[in-house]
């Protein structure tokens, strides 16, 4: 047993300490700010026409509005966030991104119910707030597993 700790033993408050003290990595949260923004207007705009124009049940529309935010964000994130251009790593930076993209797009589906079922807000409000409510945990996911830099 040694009782010196490596860089990779590092328990996960400590990484995440040591990681808040790196300017770069706050760099990439106003970019991923950025284009999660950008991923947020295209999300709600999606969503609202399928809601009002198009009369799509409410979370079917959220379904539709992830599809095409997350194939947005991805290119945007992975092109410029992150800049993870490795071609040799696309498929596989896609499948990460693909599945930490369905486990926040989960959590802001049970959300978006909890806000229209049970507090009865307007669908398009609950929305944006359950969209907001999962940035964190897609940011981390992003930034720990599906473009972690493998320096």
């Amino acid at each position: 047993m040694h009782d010196r700790v490596s860089a990779v033993e590092l328990r996960p408050h400590l990484r995440v300490l040591h990681g808040l003290r790196r300017p770069a990595n706050w760099l990439q949260l106003v970019r991923f700010g950025i284009v999660g923004g950008w991923g947020f207007i295209v999300n709600l705009l999606v969503y609202a026409v399928f809601v009002h124009s198009i009369g799509v049940d409410y979370r079917v529309a959220a379904v539709a509005a992830w599809l095409v935010a997350v194939m947005n964000n991805f290119v945007l994130n992975r092109h410029w966030t992150f800049d993870a251009r490795e071609a040799d790593r696309a498929h596989f930076q896609a499948m990460r991104f693909l599945v930490v993209s369905a486990v926040a797009f989960g959590f802001s589906l049970l959300l978006l119910t909890v806000f229209v079922e049970v507090g009865g807000l307007a669908k398009v409000p609950a929305q944006a707030l359950a969209v907001a409510g999962s940035t964190p945990l897609n940011f981390l996911g992003n930034k720990l597993w599906s473009f972690r830099d493998r320096t």
